[in-house]
């Protein structure tokens, strides 16, 4: 089974950017689409997100145009591109396996890494 760890979050004022990096462990994840998530206080966990294993990428359309999704496979990370942050967008985001194309409500079964708290704030 495949394990993530994110890193990246951060502070940062209204209209910046960040930069979320995925590390997946072991050499698994490069024969499976991926996904970013995120959580904010009292709402559920949502895909943000989904890149397949070729590099085609997808999104919901409330992050379209403003998120980017990458991956390394040789380095088997993941990144998400946040421009435009709004302070809508503060919550914890997480990375895991994702399905192909982006499905709105998806729910992914499994273990989860701790996450990474993104605020949006002035």
């Amino acid at each position: 089974q495949v394990q993530f760890v994110e890193s990246g979050g951060d502070l940062v004022q209204p209209g910046g950017s960040l930069r979320l990096s995925c590390a997946a462990s072991g050499s698994l994840f490069r024969f499976r689409n991926g996904g970013w998530y995120r959580q904010a206080p009292g709402k559920q966990r949502e895909l943000l997100a989904v890149i397949s294993i070729g590099g085609n990428t997808d999104y919901g359309d409330f992050v379209k145009g403003r998120f980017t999704i990458s991956r390394d496979n040789d380095q088997n990370t993941m990144y998400l591109q946040m421009n435009s942050l709004k302070p809508e967008d503060t919550a914890v985001y997480y990375c895991n396996i994702g399905p192909w194309p982006y499905v709105r409500d998806w729910v992914q079964s499994g273990s989860w890494g701790q996450g990474t708290q993104v605020t949006v704030s002035a």
